[in-house]
């Protein structure tokens, strides 16, 4: 188990407490409620989407289902990428961000695949009730990503030379995320910030192997 047990334990950590907020949310916030944490520039907001991360959108119902099998497929891969990574024993900070990825992408998959069935209906009137007597509001596969994450940080008009959207209103950051997206963001930052360091080790290995085979 050596090398194991600190992804492990950075997946089991996230996917908890990427669920239990989504849960404290789903039974207790109604859609679009608000809760303002740091004045107007950081904000729990309730939200669901169909798509993908930040609230990104994918061809209706079988779309739908398409993107959450698609999830599963690369969700399996990545597990076994870090078991790979471990094995072969790549940088432990490498091994770490790729478990991020993996943690973030199980959450919102737990989400997509099972909510449709745990939960009744969210609506802006009262919050969703958990294994409701007439059933979920979804089947499998089928179901909401949570999300609740808003930090509308900075706020203005594009002026009138900017091209394309001059004029219009924007927001920073205008997306609206939960913790496993945070945790696949973080993850992907990561490893391009630190790409030089995390397989710099592993050409000095190859070149170290290779020096080896040409001695014997």
């Amino acid at each position: 188990m050596k090398g194991y047990t600190k992804p492990f334990l950075a997946v089991f950590f996230i996917l908890l407490a990427d669920q239990i907020l989504k849960f404290w949310v789903k039974l207790h916030m109604t859609l679009g409620q608000e809760y303002k944490l740091l004045g107007n520039w950081s904000i729990i907001h309730f939200t669901e989407n169909n798509g993908m991360a930040f609230g990104m959108e994918f061809g209706g119902e079988a779309g739908k289902l398409a993107l959450t099998l698609f999830r599963i497929a690369a969700v399996l891969g990545i597990g076994y990428g870090v078991v790979y990574l471990i094995k072969k024993k790549y940088h432990r900070g490498l091994i770490l961000n790729v478990a991020f990825i993996f943690a973030g992408a199980m959450g919102n998959i737990i989400d997509s695949t099972f909510y449709g069935l745990l939960f009744s209906e969210s609506t802006y009137y009262s919050p969703a009730k958990l294994f409701p007597h007439a059933g979920g509001y979804a089947s499998l596969f089928h179901g909401k990503v949570v999300d609740m994450f808003y930090f509308p940080i900075f706020q203005g008009i594009f002026p009138q030379w900017f091209p394309i959207w001059k004029g219009e209103e924007f927001i920073f950051f205008r997306p609206v995320f939960n913790v496993a997206d945070a945790a696949i963001s973080i993850g992907v930052i990561l490893i391009l910030i630190y790409q030089k360091r995390y397989f710099k080790e592993e050409k000095k290995e190859e070149i170290y192997l290779n020096s080896e085979i040409i001695e014997e």
